[in-house]
């Protein structure tokens, strides 16, 4: 069972009790008459070649509280596509699959490009999490978004349910739920959260001096999960970035554009498991190296935003900082491992957090080069202000598709 300690500025709801799922879906399907719920669902078709998806198709047969699912589908041919199609069918809402590298979708993207919108020619997560929020936009009914990865391995339908419950619920108030849990197997997993983000976080903090930014991030209990939902009202003003710095920049949207107050994290699943990332390197460029890369720029991006400079000196001093405090946080995961006979390789968390400074080296080089550095995708709000008639033809042509 989980503790109910609050820290932060955020409110943390822990799965505490023993509540039936059944009883909590039963609300929903209550709530979803006037808040409708929509489930968006980033997908690359090799997914379904896989356990976890077949895994979460199953589960999601049970959920009868859904306005409906948006699929979006990435990587995909035409018979592909039909495929997937049909292994959605089953579900018992209405499923409608975005077929990102269909020729209609791909004609949106070369209007919107042709408009000046940045980043459509990017594939990713990041794109295809924009073109679901904007489509499931087209819909007026459409209340509440809620939004999950496709590879997790131990997946229960009480995810989606922990995720809506917070932000439908009519004697709540909050706007935004990010999903937390734990990443344990026969070892700790979450290297980027652990070893990287937190201490990074801390160690911006001792440098910087107090900001209420770095407070607000500093309160997520797994920041970089890719599990949160929010409201309508909220999404249409989200600038998403098509980067590995998507998480940490919805965050950061999030926090411009609401309260404190109205943000909450949702204990989703005990324990998560998901494909682990290589550590990858600044030689290969990949792996979770790309990763705090992308968040270290990401942080730098919105922090210059809020007036803080970014000195040479400064920067010497957080990379001494950060070597402290992840050492730090090693010890730290190297008690705890052993507390619970965990297997802990040592040698592979150092390892770890020299790439991690290798990437905040790198990260600090391309941020003075480029400060402004991968523009976000437009919200969704430009968007309709830009082109009026953009929602109807978006709504026409996945409707052709999907027929």
């Amino acid at each position: 069972m989980a503790d109910f300690f609050q820290n932060g500025v955020i409110t943390t709801l822990q799965k505490l009790g023993n509540r039936s799922l059944e009883e909590m879906e039963a609300e929903l399907i209550g709530y979803g008459e006037r808040h409708r719920m929509v489930l968006l669902l980033p997908a690359l078709y090799s997914e379904f070649q896989t356990p976890a998806m077949h895994r979460i198709i199953d589960e999601l047969k049970g959920v009868h509280y859904l306005h409906k699912i948006i699929l979006g589908l990435d990587q995909a041919t035409k018979e592909q596509f039909e495929e997937v199609k049909v292994l959605m069918s089953q579900l018992p809402c209405r499923v409608d699959v975005l077929w990102n590298d269909g020729p209609r979708i791909k004609e949106l993207y070369a209007e919107l490009t042709a408009e000046g919108f940045p980043g459509l020619n990017t594939p990713g997560k990041g794109r295809n999490v924009w073109t679901m929020l904007g489509y499931g936009m087209t819909d007026q009914e459409a209340y509440a978004f809620a939004l999950h990865d496709c590879d997790i391995v131990n997946y229960t339908r009480e995810v989606p349910a922990r995720l809506f419950f917070p932000i439908v619920h009519p004697a709540l108030d909050f706007e935004f739920n990010k999903g937390f849990y734990s990443r344990v197997t026969e070892k700790l997993h979450g290297r980027v959260t652990r070893l990287f983000y937190t201490p990074f976080i801390h160690s911006l903090l001792k440098v910087y001096g107090g900001n209420r930014y770095l407070d607000y991030m500093d309160s997520f209990r797994y920041a970089l999960s890719g599990e949160f939902s929010f409201i309508r009202s909220l999404a249409r003003g989200i600038a998403i970035s098509p980067t590995w710095g998507l998480e940490v920049s919805t965050l950061s949207e999030v926090y411009k554009n609401t309260s404190n107050l109205r943000i909450c994290q949702t204990e989703i699943i005990e324990s998560y498991e998901h494909k682990h990332q290589e550590l990858g390197d600044q030689a290969s460029g990949g792996g979770v190296y790309k990763m705090s890369n992308d968040i270290a720029k990401t942080l730098f991006r919105v922090l210059a935003q809020q007036g803080v400079v970014f000195s040479e000196g400064s920067l010497k001093t957080l990379l001494a900082t950060y070597y402290q405090e992840s050492r730090f946080e090693i010890s730290k995961y190297n008690a705890l491992s052993k507390l619970n006979a965990l297997q802990y390789n040592r040698e592979g968390e150092i390892n770890a957090v020299e790439a991690f400074e290798d990437a905040i080296k790198e990260a600090a080089d391309e941020f003075y080069q480029d400060p402004m550095g991968v523009p976000s995708l437009s919200p969704w709000i430009t968007v309709r202000s830009v082109l009026p008639e953009f929602s109807d033809k978006f709504a026409e042509y996945v409707k052709r598709d999907n027929e």
